[in-house]
């Protein structure tokens, strides 16, 4: 029987192909979503003959405002998906100041404002319909700003706080929500950027499908956010009890006394 069907972006190669085998053969229908016409189309029919399952390709290139329309509004008007993966994103080809300034701004185009189109709009389909889950494929540079292209980590952290805050808001209508952070994941997306995938230590390249099944593992779990390579969840509880426990002392009606001029007191 269907598990209902997930619409995965970014599914033709890389991590969003690894959902989409992941995903059928646990038995969703699947709407593979990305601009690659001979890939997207062999891997529906292979999945599809391996697996039972109806798959439909979706031939999209998401900056695009019209395809990004027939997107939406298929997530608007399916009432039989059931769940959203957003893998399309890309990657920086270098360092912050060696970027020229119309590579970050496409980056934030696909990897912020497809991706919010995308999750808002499947956010309020799921809540009426009081069912669905939202997977947001992050990084685990959202965590760790200093370390990568500025740009690229910005639009991680986004994914990040949006996954978050859309997870309270959603959960009492029956829709969950679940950020992965990956760190480095064999894909793609390295030769893409021009990047020698043999300068990284082999003992922080996780192979896609490991970090998938971690992901999916997680989600099974519940949470909210799920970082495939992080041994002691206990360390991810204390960040996030020393977040909460900033709350209290984030608005307040005076400027606490090391911002004051000197001399003054209240």
């Amino acid at each position: 029987m269907t598990q209902g069907t997930a619409l995965i972006t970014g599914a033709s190669s890389g991590i969003g192909a690894v959902y989409a085998e992941r995903l059928a053969r646990r038995g969703h229908d699947l709407i593979l979503v990305a601009r690659d016409f001979d890939r997207l189309k062999s891997l529906a029919s292979s999945l599809s003959g391996d697996h039972g399952v109806v798959v439909t390709p979706l031939i999209t290139d998401l900056t695009s405002p019209a395809d990004l329309e027939r997107v939406l509004a298929k997530l608007r008007t399916d009432a039989g998906i059931s769940l959203l993966v957003n893998c399309a994103g890309i990657g920086p080809n270098g360092p912050f100041l060696a970027s020229n300034l119309n590579s970050l701004s496409n980056m934030v185009q696909l990897n912020v404002d497809v991706l919010h189109s995308l999750t808002a709009t499947a956010a309020n389909a799921f809540a009426r319909r009081r069912n669905g889950a939202i997977i947001n494929i992050a990084s685990a540079v959202a965590l760790l700003p200093e370390r990568f292209n500025a740009t690229y980590v910005a639009t991680k952290a986004f994914v990040l706080a949006l996954t978050q805050a859309l997870s309270a808001e959603l959960e009492p209508h029956g829709v969950r929500m679940q950020a992965v952070l990956p760190g480095f994941t064999r894909t793609e997306i390295f030769d893409r950027a021009g990047i020698d995938i043999s300068v990284i230590p082999e003992d922080m390249m996780m192979d896609a499908g490991e970090m998938v099944d971690a992901a999916l593992a997680g989600l099974d779990r519940g949470e909210v956010v799920t970082i495939p390579s992080l041994a002691d969840s206990d360390l991810w509880e204390q960040h996030e009890r020393t977040r909460r426990d900033l709350g209290p002392h984030l608005s307040l009606k005076h400027a606490a006394a090391r911002y004051r001029p000197r001399g003054e007191t209240r």
